[in-house]
């Protein structure tokens, strides 16, 4: 009797444990897809709308640009979308492959054309403008406009969070990438060794700023995440430090 007892509360929490990660996983959300014709489109030259510059130097081949009913904005750069082309026998992949994307860019509307026809970003469409090798690993290279499946995940990044410092003496700003967990960070705080944790306002995109001279001390970190991770990388930056450096952290 004991033992039909202990295979019944171990089957029991399978079961519970099942569940749990069911509850974990987004449920799959309809959009649409286009891709850069440019199959290096993940080497910007400008900044985008995240900030991030360069993404092959930032880690994010896989990239996308969101509509605005998705980019919420600005508040969703860095986070990640599995997507796989779906219902189109022509132009989607056999199997209906998916792929991780990151969210690095705006896809701006343009209400000059339907939204059903060249207007793909127009609000309250939800539209993924992605990168050509990302486009490439869900549908045929030929293809234009292709119905997708989407649904956010966490995010796999090798290393821990890189901290890129700009600005000038009285204008520190503070680019955040690499961010792991769900991607988003909505928090930021600095510390210089002769100041207390100072909150940084959100510039731009994953660009974050404070208007104080912290030159000749040491920097420490700490980074909120949407979901409420935190993590705090103390003495990060040395005395040292220079504008334009990369300091690489500890990871969500």
């Amino acid at each position: 009797m004991g033992v039909l007892h202990a295979v019944f509360l171990c089957l029991m929490v399978v079961s519970s444990l099942s569940k749990a990660t069911q509850g974990s996983i987004e449920e799959w959300k309809s959009a649409t897809a286009t891709y850069s014709k440019d199959p290096y489109a993940s080497v910007t030259t400008g900044d985008g709308a995240c900030g991030y510059g360069d993404l092959n130097k930032r880690g994010y081949t896989y990239s996308t640009g969101l509509s605005s009913e998705l980019f919420n904005g600005g508040s969703t750069c860095g986070g990640c979308f599995e997507l796989r082309c779906v219902d189109h026998i022509l132009w989607c992949l056999q199997g209906s492959p998916s792929v991780i994307v990151t969210a690095t860019d705006f896809c701006p509307p343009n209400y000059g054309l339907p939204s059903d026809y060249g207007g793909w970003c127009n609000h309250p469409r939800e539209h993924f403008e992605m990168s050509a090798l990302a486009f490439y690993e869900i549908a045929e290279k030929q293809a234009d406009m292709v119905p997708v499946q989407y649904r956010r995940v966490n995010c796999a990044r090798n290393g821990g969070l890189r901290f890129t410092i700009g600005g000038n003496t009285y204008f520190h700003q503070v680019l955040i990438t690499n961010v792991g967990s769900d991607g988003e960070v909505i928090a930021v705080k600095i510390k210089g060794s002769k100041t207390g944790w100072l909150p940084m306002a959100r510039n731009w995109g994953q660009n974050w700023q404070c208007n104080i001279d912290l030159g000749s001390q040491p920097l420490s970190f700490e980074v909120t995440s949407s979901s409420g991770r935190r993590v705090v990388s103390y003495n990060l930056a040395p005395s040292n430090w220079q504008f334009g450096q990369t300091f690489e952290g500890k990871q969500l």
